[in-house]
């Protein structure tokens, strides 16, 4: 029998966000373990907000639409309140009812702008982690450090001399306007004399040799070896050493004082850095650059079977990377200032980890221990 085609909608409806959701969705058990995480983040959350006043946007709401952001690769906060007026699913997973109001996009950016001052990314990331050490899924000894170049939210045209307050010329026969054409040809061009007007903190780097200069900052990733979850991360500028003062500093924090193993790539196959993991009690099992050059790595450290182990397993973090620029939108960043941009590089981490955790250990919850 054929059904009619009605146009008239139904004045109320008797099925809940929850009952609309499957049992077996991807996103409960990140529903589930993101809660766990806010729960622990609650004595953060009442510090940050005042007693008295108007009530704002629940913290706990605005971490999981952000969460949802990162995992849906929504490119602006702008379309994101877009996506939950109208997406069941999203309304459901930050705990909005169908009838809630949807915040204004510039209200939700500046709300965002406390939980920055509260370094609740941070506190997060390790609230996410601490249920990974829970289900026994972290690595206590092996570990491998990387950095990345984050392409900053700022152009070329941006760059200026320090000390010079005049526009940047436009090329002979263009007209300026508001976009007008720059030509930088002759011009030398550093970090010492120029700045980004538009963001301060981005410093002028390139990838590798051959490949174009760009405004960027530099993510620097600790993961443990077991199942390649992130364990630290840092943000720092672009400037020549900051992979290996970051991997530095990462090391040191690595909790116990037990020995333990950090792999690296060639870039990080020098004798200075190598020789403070060593004093650092941390063997470093570093890729080995021997091209036109001695090698810091010598044979005390590549006889041992458990190097070849790390050299094959250090891969992994280039896994976390590609997530994060890909899924992540990380690979063109969409804040600026070094704080801001710390903030979400470190909640994407957590992102990450949280997706990892839950691929495995299954499709299903594990209990909470006490």
């Amino acid at each position: 029998m054929r059904g009619d085609d009605k146009q008239q909608l139904d004045v109320f409806s008797y099925v809940s966000p929850e009952q609309r959701i499957p049992q077996n969705h991807p996103l409960r058990l990140l529903r589930t373990m993101a809660d766990d995480a806010l729960r622990d983040l609650k004595p953060r959350f009442n510090k940050l907000y005042a007693k008295t006043g108007r009530p704002s946007i629940a913290p706990e709401k605005l971490l999981r639409a952000l969460l949802l952001q990162v995992l849906y690769s929504v490119r602006s906060e702008r379309m994101l309140m877009e996506q939950l007026d109208y997406n069941l699913l999203f309304r459901w997973f930050v705990g909005l009812n169908m009838d809630d109001a949807i915040w204004d996009a510039t209200v939700f950016s500046k709300n965002r702008q406390r939980l920055l001052a509260g370094d609740i990314a941070q506190a997060f990331f390790e609230a996410v982690l601490k249920q990974a050490r829970r289900r026994d899924l972290l690595s206590d000894e092996h570990f491998t450090v990387d950095g990345t170049l984050l392409e900053a939210w700022a152009g070329q045209k941006s760059f200026r001399r320090i000390d010079d307050d005049k526009e940047p010329p436009a090329a002979t026969g263009e007209d300026g306007g508001s976009n007008p054409t720059v030509n930088f040809h002759g011009e030398k061009r550093s970090n010492d004399t120029h700045s980004s007007t538009t963001d301060p903190d981005a410093m002028l780097a390139r990838k590798s040799r051959g490949s174009a200069a760009v405004l960027a900052y530099r993510g620097h990733l600790l993961t443990e070896n077991r199942n390649g979850l992130v364990v630290s991360t840092r943000t720092t500028q672009a400037y020549g050493d900051a992979e290996r003062d970051a991997a530095l500093l990462m090391a040191e924090a690595i909790p116990g004082n037990s020995r333990v193993t950090l792999g690296a790539d060639k870039g990080y196959d020098v004798h200075n850095f190598v020789g403070e993991l060593r004093h650092m009690n941390v063997t470093p099992h570093v890729a080995q650059n021997d091209t036109n050059r001695r090698s810091a790595i010598d044979q005390r450290t590549t006889r041992h079977g458990g190097y070849q182990v790390s050299q094959r397993k250090r891969k992994r973090i280039e896994e976390v990377f590609g997530w994060m620029k890909t899924v992540g939108l990380l690979r063109k960043l969409r804040h600026r200032g070094l704080e801001q941009v710390g903030w979400v590089f470190t909640f994407t981490a957590a992102a990450y980890n949280l997706v990892r955790i839950r691929n495995l250990t299954g499709s299903t919850p594990q209990p909470k221990c006490a």
